[in-house]
């Protein structure tokens, strides 16, 4: 697959809501995630290795969110071997706080699987 089909692929699946099935299908097992440094301060790992540290990272995360009020991906813009989308998402947490949350998101490409992560936001 090219990188551009991997990005059609990842938004298609994403603007389903199928995130799980983006990790589980299209993440390499050695994905490395990054979030940026002021993560660390929402409790948040700034680095995360191996596909079942990001998933359990993930499922952690989810489990703090009581509903998801909407969210959003843009089309991918591709060049070489990676791929970048604005992406976001309007959430309560379970403590009751909601928060609209926008990043920009970079991901890598190695051996037909998303082998890279970084966030911005």
């Amino acid at each position: 697959m090219t990188t551009q089909q991997i990005a059609d692929q990842y938004v298609a699946l994403f603007k389903q809501g199928k995130a799980g099935e983006i990790q589980n299908t299209m993440y390499h097992t050695e994905v490395i995630c990054k979030e940026p440094e002021h993560a660390a301060a929402m409790g948040i790992p700034t680095l995360t290795q191996g596909l079942e540290a990001v998933q359990t990272k993930s499922k952690a995360r989810q489990a703090t969110i009581a509903e998801v009020h909407s969210f959003y991906c843009s089309e991918p813009l591709v060049n070489g071997s990676y791929f970048s989308v604005a992406m976001g998402r309007e959430l309560t947490f379970k403590n009751g706080q909601r928060l609209k949350a926008d990043e920009i998101a970079v991901f890598g490409v190695k051996d037909d699987k998303i082998i890279s992560e970084t966030f911005f936001y």
